[in-house]
């Protein structure tokens, strides 16, 4: 692959990247309660870091002329983590009673919680 589609691949990936993390800054200051804020940091944050890990494993790639199988393992370590650490922080917020916003539309968790009690109380 010729040195400038390589540098145009690795800009671009690095520069989604960028994007994806100032969306996640942006989210973080602009919305309402920590559930949507956890969304935006565990989803797009995600993507952003991922993105930035593709744009130096291509450089390392095809610049350097090295396949660096370590950033390949932080990737799939982060794609795994991340999405999973957002919805653990969301559950135990929600369950040491942290209240949603009022505009809020729906609450899925609450039924699924009242459920749990009663069964508990059975045994």
């Amino acid at each position: 692959m010729t040195t400038i589609l390589a540098n145009i691949l690795i800009v671009s990936t690095v520069s989604f990247g960028v994007i994806f993390i100032l969306v996640t800054a942006i989210g973080l200051i602009r919305l309402p309660d920590v559930y949507c804020r956890t969304h935006a940091a565990s989803k797009s944050a995600t993507l952003g870091v991922m993105f930035i890990l593709l744009g130096v494993f291509l450089h390392f790639w095809f610049i350097e002329g090295i396949v660096n199988t370590r950033i390949i393992l932080g990737i799939v370590f982060l794609f795994i983590t991340g999405p999973v650490g957002g919805h653990v922080i969301g559950r135990s917020a929600y369950l040491s009673g942290i209240k949603m916003w009022d505009q809020s539309v729906k609450d899925e968790l609450a039924p699924v919680i009242a459920e749990r009690k009663k069964l508990v109380k059975q045994k």
